[in-house]
């Protein structure tokens, strides 16, 4: 079911009848902006300054509704979430794996097989339409990379196969776009140009469906095997969302090139946030990101179809499976 955004400022959920409503706190009296069935909401996404009513946060604890909390410009913040899922023993194996060397590098190169095959689907699609030798030089970088993989003997070794991919991913997925959005590299912390902006947003919004998807299945988003073990990192729901990337990068790419966002929609910042998004633009944006997540797909193990965000489900208890088994044979989407 597709998550509820809101992203208007100075608003508030309230709950009247078992509905969730939204009003506008600005006009007097608060006139309703929305109003849907409480049964109805599985996540809600709340952008800056919107309430709550204490009935609102008991009512989406009580039905284990969660509600994530990101700043204005999508900056994650928080979580509300009701009661852990009842499966001590499954956290006790996966807590138990990351004491095992093996299981944790075949695991890692599973999620990062999985995400390099991605990335060169999508450049390879984009290729089909508009040869480029620029990206038929990346894809050959890409297929190296790939068989590279079961070489390596070590966590860090890996990760430096995944980090140079990726260099030379972006510089194919800068080949697909206008010259006129400045697009040079992927860099964040903070993204210095409009693509930047909009890819970080999407894969804000991504890693809190990846965490989202890891615990409903049971398992610690924080306890995870290729990302490192940080404070307040869902280190499992960042390896759950590795292959799942190109899917932000494909929205991203048919929002500029479409003109669905243009040059017009960003607005210069401060030194933290130098390139802002508008408010309208962002509304276009999620409408985009909502649209390829609720895109089926036939699962690869289930051999059903599935809205992407099921699949993240589905891919989220295949990780369990294999700590349940301790065979690391997680397989990816195969996305074509």
């Amino acid at each position: 079911m597709p998550a509820l955004y809101l992203v208007q400022q100075n608003t508030k959920i309230r709950i009247r009848n078992r509905r969730v409503v939204v009003e506008d706190e600005e006009s007097d009296p608060p006139q309703p902006l929305l109003s849907i069935p409480l049964s109805q909401v599985e996540q809600v996404i709340i952008f800056g300054n919107v309430g709550l009513t204490t009935a609102a946060i008991n009512a989406f604890l009580e039905q284990n509704t969660e509600v994530i909390f990101l700043s204005q410009r999508g900056e994650y913040r928080g979580r509300l979430v009701g009661h852990l899922t009842p499966h001590v023993p499954l956290r006790r194996l996966q807590y138990a794996r990351l004491n095992e060397p093996n299981f944790v590098l075949e695991m890692a190169k599973n999620f990062v097989r999985a995400k390099l095959q991605h990335q060169r689907t999508l450049l390879l699609r984009h290729q089909r339409q508009n040869p480029s030798e620029e990206i038929q030089l990346v894809c050959q970088q890409l297929e190296q990379a790939l068989e590279r993989i079961a070489h390596k003997t070590t966590l860090s070794a890996l990760i430096g196969v995944e980090g140079s991919a990726s260099q030379a991913y972006f510089r194919g997925l800068r080949c697909l776009l206008d010259p006129q959005w400045g697009f040079e590299e992927r860099n964040r912390r903070p993204p210095r140009d409009p693509v930047n902006v909009l890819l970080s947003f999407g894969y804000t919004l991504l890693a809190e469906a990846a965490a989202s998807a890891v615990q409903v299945v049971g398992l610690d988003p924080y306890a995870g095997f290729l990302h490192e073990i940080a404070y307040n990192r869902p280190a499992l729901g960042l390896d759950l969302m590795e292959e799942f990337r190109p899917l932000v990068d494909g929205v991203v790419l048919w929002c500029l090139n479409s003109g669905q966002i243009t040059p017009t929609d960003f607005e210069p910042g401060n030194d933290e946030r130098p390139i802002l998004l508008k408010h309208e633009a962002s509304r276009r944006f999620l409408q985009a990101y909502e649209q390829r997540l609720e895109t089926q797909y036939t699962h690869p193990l289930r051999q059903m179809r599935f809205p992407i965000r099921q699949c993240l489900i589905e891919q989220a208890r295949q990780i369990a499976q294999c700590i349940q088994s301790g065979v690391p044979t997680f397989v990816g989407m195969g996305f074509r």
